[in-house]
């Protein structure tokens, strides 16, 4: 059998994700309604009441300083479920990987794989919010263009480092701590107030998290503001899909391999 070339192994397994939940379509949808819910309960209601934020020296309407935090969580969730739950069912129970490797695939292929579909459904979440939020009137620059591969950026860089931390769980009981991790990051990440809220050692650490620098490139883009920060944002998130990449191929390859 002839080895695939990387483009055409993840091409497949893209499309073998597709089919798989092509049935399963409402499973989208409740995922794009989460964040929507979030924006009209806090950032509309709750918006009533607090007058706004300033933001690089301009203020704006609270709801257009929640909305870019609510899409970048949302690029966020949509990578995680799949590079998590979905992936440790695929590894441990159906022993789908070991099958893929009957196959002239190898183990990078399957992890580019998988990170294309997780980052893929992110960014489907996340376009769709924009729309939301052009609607609404919440955008109000041409930056804001770059907030679909923003986004997809955010979903690899979440889907790769989840898939590799995947790998070393043990059992369901292991993703306790998925939820232990996920919920400070979206609690504490300046999504629904500014970072100068935190007392100032909170805030050092809360300015290292992914979910923050996500975060603070959406909320340029969307604003208008673009600074320094993005570019910040952006090498970071870079780091962590290297950095996620090299893990779940080792892993993967001492898992499935010897």
């Amino acid at each position: 059998m002839r080895p695939l070339s990387p483009a055409a192994a993840t091409g497949l397994l893209v499309q073998r994700n597709y089919l798989a939940y092509r049935s399963a379509w409402w499973i989208f949808v409740s995922g794009f309604l989460e964040p929507v819910f979030y924006l009209f309960s806090i950032g509309v209601g709750v918006g009533a009441l607090v007058d706004g934020f300033t933001f690089h020296g301009h203020p704006i309407p609270y709801a257009e300083f929640v909305a870019p935090g609510m899409l970048a969580a949302s690029a966020m969730n949509g990578a995680l479920l799949d590079s998590t739950y979905n992936f440790f069912f695929k590894l441990k129970y159906n022993k789908l990987f070991d099958q893929m490797l009957a196959t002239p695939l190898t183990t990078g292929d399957i992890a580019r794989g998988e990170l294309s579909w997780s980052l893929l459904r992110g960014g489907t979440y996340s376009a769709a919010f924009l729309v939301v939020m052009v609607a609404m009137g919440l955008v109000h620059s041409w930056w804001a263009l770059l907030v679909v591969p923003a986004a997809l950026l955010i979903g690899a860089a979440f889907g790769a480092v989840c898939m590799g931390l995947t790998t070393f769980m043990r059992s369901w009981q292991d993703f306790d701590y998925v939820v232990l991790g996920q919920l400070p990051l979206f609690l504490f990440s300046a999504t629904f107030f500014p970072l100068s809220a935190f007392p100032d050692w909170l805030a050092s650490v809360v300015a290292c998290t992914p979910l923050y620098r996500s975060v603070v490139l959406v909320r340029e883009l969307t604003t208008g503001s673009v600074t320094g920060a993005s570019a910040v944002s952006v090498v970071y998130l870079v780091a962590m899909i290297g950095a996620g990449l090299v893990v779940v191929n080792r892993r993967l390859d001492k898992l499935l391999l010897a």
